[in-house]
C-alpha cells in the first residue's frame, strides 16, 4: 500500500505530463499500389510454367493383374545379387506404402523416395503398391505403373516382387545404386581407383 504522502508526491511529479494524441502503433497495412516490380514478378510467374523434374511418365501402361510377378534387372547386376534380392535376403532399409494414393501422388512419392534412398545411402528398400484385388476390372493399377516407373529411374538397379511374408505380389523389393559418396568411401577403404 502506498501512503498519502507517496501519492501526493507522485501526482506532483506527474502534473506536467500530457496525454499523447497519436496512438503509439506501427503502420501494418500494406500499400495497395502495385509497383512495377510487383507487376513484372506477377507476369513472369504466370507466363513461366513450372518445370516438372520428375521423369516418370503417367502415360498408358500395360495392365498387370494382382498375381503377376514383377522382375527386372539392369545389365551388369550380378546373378547372385539379384537372386538374394528376389529371395528377400537383403535387410529392408526403408519402405514406401502407396496404398490409397492416386497415380499422380504415387508418381511423385516413388520419384522422391528413390532419390532419398540414394541420398541417405539406402540400398535395399521395399515399395508396397497393393495387389488391386478390389478393383472391379481386376487390374492392379499402381502395380502396373510402378513396374513401368522403376526401370525409368537410373538409380534403380533391379526390382522383384516380394516374398509372401513381405506382401507377396502386392509389394516389390528394389535395389538402389550407391551414392557417389558411398562409392568414394568404398574406393578409399579398399584402395582401388
Amino acid at each position: 500500500m502506498t501512503t498519502k504522502d507517496e501519492r501526493l508526491s507522485f501526482l506532483e511529479e506527474m502534473k506536467d505530463v500530457r496525454r499523447i494524441k497519436k496512438p503509439n502503433r506501427a503502420e501494418v497495412q500494406t500499400p495497395r499500389d502495385l509497383t512495377p516490380g510487383h507487376m513484372e514478378r506477377q507476369r513472369s510467374a504466370v507466363a513461366t510454367p513450372v518445370k516438372d523434374r520428375n521423369p516418370l511418365t503417367s502415360d498408358i501402361v500395360e495392365p498387370l493383374k494382382s498375381h503377376d510377378i514383377l522382375s527386372w534387372q539392369r545389365p551388369g547386376v550380378q546373378h547372385g545379387v539379384f537372386r538374394k534380392l528376389r529371395l528377400g535376403q537383403y535387410p529392408i532399409e526403408a519402405r514406401l506404402d502407396l496404398h490409397r494414393m492416386t497415380v499422380e501422388e504415387a508418381r511423385r512419392e516413388v520419384f522422391s523416395f528413390i532419390g532419398d534412398c540414394v541420398r541417405y545411402g539406402l540400398r535395399s528398400v521395399i515399395i508396397l503398391h497393393g495387389k488391386g484385388e478390389r478393383n472391379p476390372d481386376g487390374i492392379a493399377q499402381l502395380k502396373s505403373y510402378v513396374a513401368k516407373w522403376l526401370p525409368e529411374l537410373e538409380d534403380v538397379l533391379a526390382f522383384h516382387s516380394a516374398q509372401k511374408h513381405h506382401g507377396g505380389t502386392g509389394a516389390v523389393y528394389v535395389m538402389v545404386r550407391k551414392s557417389e559418396r558411398d562409392k568414394q568411401n568404398n574406393r578409399e577403404r579398399h584402395g582401388s581407383r
